[in-house]
C-alpha cells in the first residue's frame, strides 16, 4: 500500500511534464497556422512575410555564410558585454554590500546613468570609441551593469545575521566568511541576475548593431528593413529569439547544478 502511495507523485509530476510538453508544442503550431493564415493573401504578405518565404531565407542565409557570420559577431559583442558588464557589477556590488559610506557615494551615480536610455548612450560611444566589437559590446556591458549590481548587492545582504555571527564565532576570517556563506547563500538571487543580464546583454547588443555597424544580427535586420526584405528581417527576429532562449537556457542548467545542494536539503 505504502509503495503505490509513493508512486502516485512520481506520475502527477510525469504527468504535469508531458502536458507541459504538449503545450509548448501546440502554441507554436497555432501560431504557424495564424501565421500562414494572415499570409494567404499577397497583399498582407508584402508587409508579413509568409512562412515559406522566411524558410526559404533562412536557408538561403546558412548556405551563403551570412547568418552564421553575423551570429558569431554577435555572441561576440554579448560575451565581451557579459564579461565587463556582470564582472565589474559583481565587484562593485560586494563593495557596496559591505559599506554604507560606497553605496551613498556611487549609489545615485549608478542609478542616475541607468534612467538614461540606452538609444541616447549608445550614439556617444560610437562617436567616441568608432564602431566595432569592442564599442558594441561595451553598450551590452552597460545595458547588463545595473541589473547585476542590485542581485549582487540584494543578495550578499540578505544573509541571516545569525549565520554570520556564527562564523564570527568561530574565528572565521571576512573571506572564507564571504566564500563559505555569503557568496552560497546569495548565489540564487545573483543566478537570477544573471538570466536577466543574458537576455539585457543581446538586446544592448543589437541596440549597438542597429546605430553604427557592418555585421551582426541586428544590423542584418536593419539593413533588410531599409531594402523592404521583410523575409530577412523575420529571419533575423527568431535568430535573436532562438539565441536569447539558449543563453538563457545555459544559464537555467548552471543554476540546477550550483543549487543542487538546496534541492537535496529541502528533500
Amino acid at each position: 500500500m505504502s509503495s503505490k502511495l509513493a508512486i502516485r507523485p512520481v506520475f502527477a509530476i510525469l504527468r504535469n511534464g508531458t502536458r507541459l510538453n504538449w503545450l509548448a508544442l501546440i502554441v507554436p503550431l497555432i501560431g504557424l497556422a495564424l501565421w500562414y493564415a494572415l499570409t494567404r493573401d499577397q497583399e498582407h504578405a508584402f508587409a508579413i512575410a509568409t512562412p515559406m518565404a522566411v524558410a526559404s531565407q533562412f536557408v538561403a542565409s546558412i548556405a551563403d555564410g551570412s547568418l552564421l557570420r553575423n551570429i558569431s559577431v554577435t555572441l561576440l559583442e554579448i560575451g565581451f558585454g557579459l564579461v565587463i558588464g556582470v564582472g565589474s557589477a559583481f565587484v562593485i556590488g560586494c563593495l557596496i554590500a559591505k559599506s554604507r559610506l560606497l553605496e551613498k557615494v556611487i549609489g545615485p551615480y549608478a542609478i542616475g546613468f541607468q534612467a538614461v536610455p540606452i538609444v541616447a548612450i549608445a550614439p556617444v560611444l560610437i562617436r567616441f570609441l568608432g564602431p566595432g566589437i569592442l564599442t558594441n559590446g561595451l553598450i551590452s556591458a552597460f545595458v547588463v551593469f545595473f541589473p547585476m549590481l542590485v542581485s549582487t548587492i540584494v543578495g550578499l545582504r540578505g544573509l541571516d545575521p545569525i549565520l554570520r555571527d556564527m562564523m564570527v564565532v568561530f574565528s572565521a576570517t571576512r573571506w572564507q566568511t564571504f566564500v563559505k556563506v555569503e557568496l552560497p547563500n546569495a548565489m540564487p538571487t545573483l543566478l537570477g541576475g544573471l538570466k536577466i543580464s543574458m537576455i539585457l546583454s543581446v538586446v544592448g547588443a543589437v541596440v549597438g548593431e542597429a546605430i553604427s555597424s557592418e555585421a551582426g544580427l541586428g544590423f542584418m535586420i536593419y539593413v533588410a528593413r531599409y531594402v523592404y526584405d521583410t523575409s530577412l528581417v523575420y529571419v533575423g527576429i527568431f535568430t535573436l529569439a532562438a539565441l536569447s532562449l539558449i543563453l538563457y537556457e545555459i544559464v537555467s542548467r548552471i543554476e540546477g547544478r550550483l543549487l543542487r545542494w538546496q534541492q537535496l536539503r529541502a528533500s
